[in-house]
């Protein structure tokens, strides 16, 4: 090679880099994103990255590191999409259930639930609340109520299905 090219540095050569392979590089780019203005963006950079790089980049290594620096920058773009899409996803996750709809959508079925367990008879409310909302266990239960655990479970059985006619739309 001529010793004039040997610095990327010097305007003239660097200017040679540019009109022999900017093109190249930005068709490249485009091939794997299919975005022109993306393809311009990184080709763009990996030649201010050359600038930046001219004295450590001989000439003969010009196109070489145009294409990894283009290539890399990339595939960098992408993986920082991928995060940034899944934090998207992760906020509109939280953010759906936080939604004004949803708390009235949730006020309204405790409304519903509290109406349809005032509606059980006495000892079947009883029952209900010991195990459900104490976590009291059918023995248990039977011991202080001062009835045979047969008796619990029947209470508890009429109970469920009382519940599950009143609040058809949702699982108990």
């Amino acid at each position: 090679m001529n010793n004039s090219f040997n610095s990327v540095c010097e305007e003239k050569v660097y200017a040679k880099v540019f009109r022999d392979y900017a093109k190249d590089v930005r068709n490249f780019i485009f091939f794997k994103c299919g975005n022109s203005d993306q393809a311009e963006d990184l080709m763009q950079d990996a030649f201010v990255k050359l600038w930046k790089n001219c004295a450590k980049v001989p000439f003969e290594k010009a196109k070489a590191f145009l294409f990894t620096v283009v290539k890399n920058d990339f595939f960098n773009q992408v993986e920082h999409q991928k995060v940034v899409l899944k934090y998207q996803q992760t906020k509109r996750d939280t953010i759906n259930k936080e939604t004004p709809e949803f708390v009235l959508r949730e006020k309204e079925f405790q409304q519903e639930l509290n109406d349809a367990i005032n509606s059980l008879s006495e000892k079947q409310r009883e029952v209900f609340l010991l195990n459900r909302i104490e976590k009291k266990k059918y023995r248990e239960i039977a011991e202080i109520l001062g009835i045979s655990q047969k008796a619990v479970e029947k209470r508890m059985h009429q109970a469920m299905l009382h519940l599950r006619e009143k609040i058809k739309n949702y699982k108990i």
